[in-house]
């Protein structure tokens, strides 16, 4: 039998490429409109959210343009690295999972070695690399993504048992876990475990074990809150954040005191009061807060319907994708940034407690911004898988004629000849 060259998805008689040739589906089209509006809108509310800030800080030069600047820099990055994976067959990502997920775990403990890991606010969670500074973790989501959707897609059926999971999946995402939790970041962990939730969900975990790895999972996470005293607080502030408005829940209060005064419509563009002198991280964690006082209840349902079309899209791919590994990874990247997405509209509107976890493709972020990029990128490719695949046209054999009845020999008696 002779192998399918790759190649062949690239060449075309008339000189130009074939995947240039293809017509993205609707959800692809409709993804890939969501992530500019979001990325563009993103840009200019870290704008307004950050230039006051930067102006006033000597860190940064006292330039208010310096979050832009800079998050130009990564958006540019990050939409290159999307459009050339676009182009790239989605299977050929199976065979470089583990180098990325090896790669990943190297990250992961480089941000404690002394001269390469940067520390702020008490967490080593950054690497320098020159001028450059990357989050590990960020990269490490991408890492997990990879390696648990080629366990899972490896296997001819899920995971049945609590062993069964632990081995080699659970391990696997243990290890990731704890490394993230040394650091130690909360947010992220948590970020990790919707992303494997949602891939055993996709995979057809049966739910009694669904349900057994969820209460484990908040058992550990109970263990772990309880363990750091900065953790019980954010929980008993989130039980009576206005009875704890000066002290531990001083950033919620604030947030949610900047939603509520943007009323319908917002106090316009730029005219938040909250973002220069009390809201803390207003460019980063809780720029929804900035976007509610601004653009008011409009301006957040809009984000919010963004997100529901992104989520709508990206699950839409997962669904039509025949291939186990395409549909996992689709699956895990629109859970991952979905979930991020709502994890933090939830902390800035009080509903959930706050995690560190920003808002996907709107918040000032360097190593977010370009994951989430080069997952935007991924799904589209997937999306394009089935078109990009030769076309297989089966004949069916011509069905053979219908014989000829026999011709009956006739009951007639033969009649004497007389004569």
């Amino acid at each position: 039998m002779q192998r399918a060259n790759p190649l062949r998805l690239f060449r075309s008689d008339d000189g130009v490429p074939k995947l240039l040739r293809r017509e993205l589906p609707l959800e692809a089209q409709v993804l890939a409109i969501v992530t500019i509006c979001l990325t563009v809108f993103g840009q200019l509310m870290v704008y307004s959210a950050s230039s006051a800030y930067a102006m006033t800080h000597s860190e940064f030069n006292f330039d208010s343009l310096y979050f832009i600047k800079t998050g130009i820099v990564y958006t540019v990055v990050g939409v290159a690295l999307m459009i050339g994976l676009i182009f790239v067959p989605a299977g050929w990502l199976r065979r470089f999972a583990p180098i990325v997920f090896i790669a990943s775990l190297i990250g992961l403990v480089a941000v404690k070695v002394p001269g390469i890991g940067v520390s702020a606010n008490g967490a080593a969670r950054w690497l320098a690399l020159g001028p450059i500074t990357i989050q590990p973790s960020e990269f490490a989501k991408v890492g997990t993504l990879l390696i648990v959707a080629a366990m899972l897609a490896t296997k001819k059926r899920p995971p049945g048992t609590l062993k069964e999971l632990l081995m080699p999946v659970g391990l696997v995402v243990g290890i990731v876990c704890a490394l993230i939790m040394v650091q130690p970041d909360l947010g992220t962990t948590l970020a990790v475990c919707i992303m494997v939730l949602a891939l055993l969900v996709a995979a057809g975990t049966k739910t009694s074990l669904l349900v057994k790895v969820m209460g484990i999972s908040l058992t550990l996470g109970a263990v772990m809150i309880y363990a750091a005293p900065y953790r019980r607080d954010r929980i008993f502030a989130f039980l009576d954040p206005w009875g704890q408005s000066a002290d531990g829940a001083y950033q919620v209060v604030q947030s949610m005191i900047a939603v509520g005064s943007g009323g319908i419509f917002g106090v316009g563009l730029g005219g938040s009061v909250q973002k220069v002198n009390f809201l803390p991280e207003a460019h980063t964690d809780m720029i929804f807060a900035v976007i509610g006082e601004e653009l008011g209840l409009i301006g957040a349902l809009i984000i919010v319907g963004l997100f529901g079309a992104f989520a709508w899209a990206g699950y839409t791919i997962a669904m039509r994708t025949a291939d186990p590994f395409q549909r996992l990874l689709a699956a895990g990247a629109t859970a991952l940034i979905v979930g991020q997405a709502i994890v933090n509209l939830g902390a800035v509107m009080g509903i959930l407690p706050l995690t560190g976890i920003p808002l996907p493709l709107i918040s000032y972020g360097s190593s977010s911004r370009i994951v989430i990029l080069a997952l935007v990128g991924v799904l589209i490719a997937i999306s394009r898988e089935p078109q990009m695949l030769p076309t297989i046209k089966r004949t069916r054999a011509p069905e053979p004629a219908p014989e000829s009845p026999t011709p009956r020999p006739s009951r007639r008696r033969p009649v004497a000849n007389v004569g």
